[in-house]
């Protein structure tokens, strides 16, 4: 991949993000009793555990995470792969009575949150659910939008956001990119 055409967030903007991010969902939810954070594979896991963590230490209460597969959920399956990667979904809680705080790292058009909720929904029914993204770029083709944004960001459709995590790439920044085409 080409050099970023420009650095979104660096480590120490992702981590006061996050924090706030945090704040508002104590704010909105009056405490963290009852919520449970799911993160949606890949990148939204890791930022699901960073988020039950601080909130955990804001309110002194366990918020429980899990981590959401939504491969099967995706309307693009057929275009996705001939065998796509089925990877882990583990929900160890009971969703009834619980506020989910749904995470991924970008907000895009909204297709891969669908399919989030319909794989949650399947795993219960839980009190209400709540979006929280570390970036939302826009271009929605569905009508879907995040109660938590760490950054607003207008992009054209032919930029790339790449979200970066020291979980799973050794470093945070988020970066934007230009589109590479085939030759």
């Amino acid at each position: 991949m080409t050099p970023p055409k420009a650095i979104i967030l660096s480590a120490d903007e992702i981590r006061r993000a996050l924090t706030r991010i945090a704040h508002e969902i104590v704010e909105r939810n009056k405490g963290a009793e009852n919520l449970a954070i799911i993160g949606v594979h890949t990148r939204g896991i890791p930022l699901a555990h960073r988020l039950a963590a601080k909130l955990s230490e804001l309110e002194g209460v366990q918020v429980p995470c899990g981590m959401l597969d939504i491969t099967l959920y995706r309307d693009d399956l057929s275009e996705v792969a001939q065998q796509p990667i089925i990877r882990e979904t583990q929900v160890p809680f009971d969703l009834r009575n619980r506020r989910v705080i749904l995470v991924d790292d970008v907000l895009f058009t909204g297709r891969t949150v669908r399919a989030a909720l319909d794989a949650l929904i399947d795993l219960g029914r839980p009190e209400g659910i709540q979006l929280a993204v570390l970036i939302d770029r826009g271009h929605r083709e569905l009508p879907i939008r995040a109660d938590y944004v760490g950054k607003n960001l207008p992009t054209a459709r032919q930029e790339i956001v790449k979200v970066k995590l020291k979980e799973s790439d050794g470093i945070d920044i988020v970066e934007l990119h230009e589109m590479e085409f085939l030759r």
